[in-house]
Parts: C-alpha cells; sequence; structure tokens
C-alpha cells in the first residue's frame, strides 16, 4: 500500500511503501513533550520504504533533544514536523507522523501510547533498528511515486 503525506504547505513531501492494509498501521503516540506539543504520532515498519522531499531544503530545519539520537524534520514555513530520523550504523531509520498522511482514514489506525523515558541511548538504537523504517531516502525536489 502506498501512503502520500507532506507537511501543511507542502515543502516536505513523502511517499510510503507499507507493507499491510490500512488496518495494520500503528499509529504511537509519544507522551514526550515535543511530540505533544507537536501532534507527532509516529508510525514504522521495518519491511516498509520511505521517500522523502525537501521542495526547499533551507526551509527545513533539524532539531534534536534529550540524547540526540533522533532528527525531527521540522517546516519552518508551516510548523509541521512529518518525518523524524536516526542514523545508526550508517543507515538512516525513520518514522512518520500519521497526521500529515493525505487521502488516509486515519479512524481506522491502531492507536497505542508509547513512552521513551529514561530509555537508555544504545537501547534506543536498538529498537530503532528493530521497528523503524530501514529503507529511508532524503532529497531534495519532488518526491518519485
Amino acid at each position: 500500500m502506498v501512503i502520500n503525506g507532506k507537511c501543511h504547505c507542502g515543502n516536505i513531501t513523502f511517499v510510503l511503501d507499507w507493507p499491510g492494509a490500512p488496518s495494520d498501521v500503528v499509529a504511537r503516540a509519544c507522551s514526550c513533550t515535543f511530540c505533544t506539543k507537536h501532534g507527532g504520532v509516529w508510525a514504522s515498519h521495518p519491511n516498509a520504504k520511505l521517500s522523502v522531499a525537501f521542495q526547499q531544503s533551507a526551509a527545513v530545519t533539524r532539531y534534536s533533544f534529550g540524547t540526540a539520537t533522533a532528527r525531527f524534520h521540522i517546516c519552518i514555513r508551516c510548523g509541521v514536523v512529518p518525518i523524524v530520523t536516526s542514523e545508526i550504523a550508517d543507515r538512516l531509520y525513520a518514522v512518520v507522523n500519521v497526521n500529515t498522511f493525505d487521502n488516509f482514514d486515519l479512524a481506522g489506525l491502531r492507536r497505542q501510547t508509547a513512552n521513551f523515558d529514561g530509555e537508555e541511548p544504545q537501547s534506543r538504537l536498538v529498537r530503532r533498528q528493530r521497528n523503524w523504517i530501514p529503507d529511508a531516502l532524503i532529497r531534495e525536489g519532488s518526491v518519485e511515486r
């Protein structure tokens, strides 16, 4: 299944190749203050593929906090955070914000809460390698569909 998404203004766009049906998408609402304040509800699958495009890279800022093991990609024009990445062993892993999906019935998602407070950085990276999208590509310009 192919899921398209973008920030509000369309500066950050993505195509997510999801292995399964819409009902297989698990949406994890992180309880950290950043995700809570930005509406971050994250989905990932270790067999998914993600292609991201920044229409204007200069209008995308990256924010890291806490353990500084993840980068939140924020559109500075509209303030939306569609993706988070983590580079582990020279590979880019990612999660996507389900609130940025286009033409997708969010009511059918399986929702969960997530709390990673106190998780050690190494455990965090191991969890991401196991659960996040390991096939993530980011480029300037339009995204391949």
